[in-house]
């Protein structure tokens, strides 16, 4: 098993992110190889008194990008939004940012 460190890689910090943080819903860059069942865990150890209620993740694809005549791809990633329940402490890194 990883350490939660490892899997919770850095948080996304975006306007529609940001609206999510209204309904208990925080988004993450997560290790490509963790599964749901990790992320939750993860969540709930690097910040304690949360409580994950379900979590939402995605492959995002890399983007095509030129420099002069060579064209290459940024790095593929994946993204995790987790949804806390009702009675949980929100996370202080994201209600600081608004």
């Amino acid at each position: 098993m990883k350490a939660a460190q490892d899997i919770i890689l850095k948080p996304i910090i975006t306007e529609n992110s940001m609206m999510g943080i209204m309904e208990k819903k925080y988004t993450f860059k997560v290790a490509k190889t963790a599964n749901k069942i990790e992320i939750a865990k993860a969540v709930e150890e690097v910040f304690p008194g949360t409580k994950v209620a379900k979590v939402n993740t995605m492959n995002v694809r890399g983007r095509k990008r030129r420099q002069g005549y060579n064209v290459g791809y940024t790095p593929s990633w994946k993204k995790a939004i987790v949804t806390l329940t009702e009675d949980s402490k929100e996370i202080e890194f994201f209600s600081d940012m608004m």
